[in-house]
């Protein structure tokens, strides 16, 4: 659907967008110049969208857009939580606007169809502030403010503008394409180095300032740095550091954008690209050479530097490749200075091979004060079009930063993966005899609405979704026409066309929209992950915890009344408490439930379930305890058991898949391969106590048979156990097969194929 204005005709271009996201309930500026276009796209739907337009001059120039003006302040809109308020109000004072006079013109309605687009041309410079306006959703609602996407085409193809400040700059350095620039930071600051165009490599030199004065150079090593992080580069979180030959730590990551650096090959030297035939080509060490003689260090051939945004790999054949960068515009890594520091950064020379995607381009260079406070995280593309997004933190953070230090980035978030003075197994042992509570706020939702929601979801789930009563849950898969596995998900309804989908994809949300807009449905998939954040309580205590926490209406079903698969609607506390909706669900093979809020109340919700959970002896619960607790109830794992090159039977939940009169994408495939199956997920029992993992070959004899899909020392069964993808041939429990290491024949270690899954197999417990 488009509503596109009037204001200029429409210019068709091949040049690169600049492109933003404009998350629900929040907002971003644009600068825009004569003749460029901008699009405002509203992907999901329903999604108001209102514009504040300032003329060069910072007055309200809104009347070009050909709307009335409506009621709101910009004021509000820059005073909202989270980042991108802030940035857009530094954007505005930087310019020298003034927000005193700006209205707001609503340009996109709360009813529009997916995919809705306004768009125009810049009749003279303009200044945009793009609002998406919502307010929080109740979790037994399905009204969440969603991303809005912006997109500019610029008149004169200049390069993309770049990403606004994150905080106030002390130095604002650009270094064009193929030189090189030193610069000093002191202890505490921030450095921004940010690809301008994108695909551009950039090298990174620093050095301990005082060392220097005093004629030691003790510069970044990345053998060090590799060997004390124990990956191929740091990158945000608990090991982040880079280090010197002396093992002391002068930088350390704060977000990363990209993910993907390299660490083993030098700066491009003059004797590369002698040795390739370029005599005399530019070279970033000799750059760095130069740039580095005020500060007396000696001049190398090939600088061993850490070499942002270069993607390379180490090839089962041994051999270091690379290939065009990752970055795209406005890409970024930030770091923090440990000590005060001579730094050098370069833009990468090399246009004779992918590395720069074959054409050099600018590099630039930020710093902020030390005493700016920016979040960690790394970013997340859940899709390869998405726009990144950096590590969240959950609204229950505050609590577990209190109990927790270990945290992993999942998918977007940080949480735990075992708390101090505790540690996995005694998380998993209060799981398995009292109950534990775990943030599982990652899980992405997606609301599904209109009159279309049910057809819709019957068409793309492998469970009879026609059959699922208001307040059931019902667990299923997602397939492609293949029969591989896009997702898999739980399923609530809501309401006759009111549903609610859980999954661990972002993609199955566009997925479901594509689908929709492929048949010609009338319905809304709306993201909600940003407004429902959910704890697990599991064990056989979490309903003795949560009956007397749990206040629910005379027309929903009790806690303890609550069936399994079947959700409540109810509040913490008292009819005036906390809004909450409560399933009767799990990923531990215990009784358990989740509970499911809106984050200003995660910490009242976590708070009254804590207490509640301390006389039975709950524990909090990280990832390294729900790892054994789902392999031996099982439970599949995305990336581990299941995958688009897997259909459900395969990955061991068959189960899933209903035959239903309803067809559904992958219907033919899954009926073809359950008639003709060639792998099955079995459990293996080890003899001895040696570690397996993920990816491990199974073999018999000389031939590989299986993998290991995922595997766990069993607290309860006191023995290794494994999921296992293997061939038919082999599956009859009880054979023998052994788990090969190192090459997979040098080493080989005994199993047995054993009754999948390992622990409660009849399900007596999340039945109780």
């Amino acid at each position: 659907m488009s509503n596109t204005s009037d204001l200029a005709p429409a210019v068709k271009t091949a040049r690169m967008s600049e492109r933003k996201v404009v998350r629900g309930g929040s907002c971003a500026t644009a600068s825009l110049r004569p003749g460029d276009r901008i699009r405002l796209r509203d992907p999901e739907g329903l999604q108001p969208l209102d514009l504040f337009v300032f003329d060069q001059h910072g007055r309200d120039a809104g009347d070009i857009l050909g709307r009335p003006a409506s009621t709101g302040r910009l004021a509000d809109v820059l005073a909202g939580e989270g980042e991108e308020p802030a940035a857009a109000a530094r954007a505005l004072a930087a310019l020298g606007l003034t927000e005193a006079d700006a209205r707001p013109y609503r340009v996109m309605e709360s009813g529009g169809e997916p995919g809705a687009v306004f768009d125009f041309v810049a009749p003279a410079p303009l200044v945009l502030v793009v609002s998406a306006p919502g307010s929080p959703m109740a979790p037994d609602e399905q009204t969440p403010a969603t991303e809005l996407h912006l997109e500019i085409d610029r008149a004169d193809g200049s390069s993309p503008d770049l990403p606004p400040p994150l905080a106030a700059v002390t130095l604002d350095l650009r270094i064009p394409a193929a030189t090189a620039k030193a610069y000093r930071v002191r202890a505490g600051d921030y450095i921004q180095i940010i690809d301008v165009e994108g695909r551009q490599c950039s090298d990174f030199l620093a050095f301990d300032a005082a060392q220097l004065t005093d004629g030691i150079e003790k510069g970044l090593d990345p053998t060090v740095t590799r060997t004390l992080m124990g990956s191929a580069f740091p990158g945000p979180g608990l090991h982040s550091k880079y280090y010197d030959e002396d093992m002391q730590a002068l930088v350390e990551v704060v977000r990363d954008t990209v993910g993907r650096h390299d660490t083993f090959a030098l700066a491009c030297s003059a004797k590369y690209y002698d040795d390739v035939g370029y005599p005399g080509h530019p070279n970033c060490s000799d750059n760095f050479n130069e740039v580095l003689k005020p500060f007396h260090v000696r001049a190398r051939k090939g600088w061993p530097a850490i070499n942002f945004f270069y993607n390379t790999c180490i090839e089962t054949s041994n051999a270091l490749t690379s290939d065009e960068p990752w970055s795209r515009p406005g890409d970024y890594v930030l770091l923090r200075a440990l000590t005060d520091l001579v730094c050098a950064s370069s833009s990468c020379t090399d246009d004779i091979d992918p590395a720069n995607g074959w054409n050099p381009t600018d590099i630039h260079i930020r710093v902020y004060d030390g005493n700016a406070t920016f979040s960690k995280g790394s970013a997340l593309r859940m899709t390869p079009d998405a726009e990144p997004r950096l590590t969240r933190d959950s609204a229950f953070q505050p609590r577990l930063q209190a109990l927790a230090r270990s945290f992993v980035d999942y998918r977007g978030f940080w949480l735990p993966t075992s708390y101090t003075g505790r540690g996995a197994i005694e998380e998993y042992w209060a799981c398995r005899e009292r109950a534990a509570i775990m943030d599982l706020s990652a899980l992405r939702k997606f609301e599904v609405i209109g009159p279309d929601a049910e057809q819709l979801l019957q068409r793309t789930m492998t469970r009879n979704i026609a059959k699922l009563a208001v307040g059931q849950v019902v667990y299923t898969a997602l397939c492609y026409d293949h029969g591989g596995m896009i997702d898999d998900a739980t399923v609530m309804r809501l309401g006759a066309a009111n549903f609610r989908v859980i999954a661990g994809e972002d993609f199955t949300g566009v997925w479901l929209r594509q689908k929709a807009e492929d048949w010609g449905l009338k319905v809304w998939v709306k993201s909600s992950t940003d407004q429902l954040h959910n704890l697990a309580i599991q064990g056989p205590k979490s309903r003795d915890i949560l009956k007397d926490v749990i206040w629910t209406a005379p027309t929903q079903a009790s806690l303890p009344e609550l069936k399994w698969f079947r959700f409540t609607i109810g509040r913490i506390g008292t009819a005036s408490g906390p809004p909450v909706v409560v399933s009767r669900t799990g990923y531990t093979g215990e009784l358990g439930y989740e509970v499911w809020c809106h984050p200003k109340d995660a910490l009242a919700v976590w708070d009254a379930i804590w207490a509640a959970g301390q006389p039975h002896g709950m524990s909090p619960l990280g990832f390294e305890a729900l790892d054994m607790l789902r392999i031996e109830a099982g439970l599949v794992f995305a990336g581990y058991d299941f995958s688009d090159q897997t259909d459900p039977y395969e990955s061991g939940i068959g189960f899933a898949v209903a035959d239903k009169d309803v067809d559904f994408v992958g219907r033919e495939a899954l009926a073809r391969r359950k008639a003709n199956p060639a792998r099955r997920m079995v459990g293996l029992d080890l003899t001895g106590n040696e570690t397996i993992g993920h990816g491990d070959p199974v073999f018999v004899g000389r031939a590989q048979v299986g993998v290991v899909t995922s595997a766990t020392r069993s607290p309860l069964l006191k023995r290794t156990i494994a999921l296992c993808r293997l061939d038919v041939a082999h599956a009859t429990l009880g054979t023998a097969v052994e788990i090969g290491k190192l090459d997979g024949h040098q080493k080989r270690l005994s199993a047995t194929v054993v009754p999948f899954p390992h622990f409660d197999p009849q399900k007596t417990r999340v039945r109780a």
